[in-house]
């Protein structure tokens, strides 16, 4: 597949992600759909699919590890320069231990201490936005393989 059609594969199954993810958070008032992050989890998942940062364990895993630290710090300490410092730097370490480095989730702590999140945050958005993401870069992957089989058997 030429690299132009790759990359507007890439975009069109990203804007189909963060679209599905944006309407839900549109239609539902039981909760957030959507968060920031999200946006770079689907450059790497949709454009660098192959990458290790952007596989599956590392999305969802990579979430929910830097968010759970996030949703502890804001629960149980204050939101001060220092406590932000260290729940990203812990954050940052737990990923690379538990070998789920996913570089948009190192945002997850200071944009839940930020904003003073409950608890729920860690299903929605952050664990449903992560495997709504993911099964769309799986569909995406499947699709594209299939064209290019497809194109490679005609030719």
């Amino acid at each position: 597949m030429n690299h132009l059609k790759s990359a507007l594969l890439a975009g069109f199954a990203a804007t189909c992600a963060i679209g599905l993810l944006s309407y839900a958070d549109a239609w539902s008032s039981a909760g957030l759909w959507l968060m920031a992050p999200f946006g770079a989890t689907a450059v790497l998942v949709f454009g660098v699919p192959d990458s290790p940062l952007a596989q599956p364990k590392n999305v969802i895993f990579g979430h929910l590890i830097t968010a759970s630290v996030g949703l502890a710090f804001v629960h149980w300490l204050p939101v001060e320069p220092w406590s932000l410092a260290i729940a990203t730097g812990l954050a940052i370490s737990l990923m690379l231990v538990t070998k789920t480095t996913h570089p948009p989730a190192g945002a997850n702590p200071l944009l839940i201490m930020l904003t003073g999140q409950s608890w729920l945050f860690l299903v929605t958005p952050v664990l449903i936005g992560a495997l709504v993401i993911v099964l769309c870069g799986q569909l995406n992957q499947l699709w594209s393989r299939k064209w290019l089989s497809a194109r490679q058997s005609r030719a």
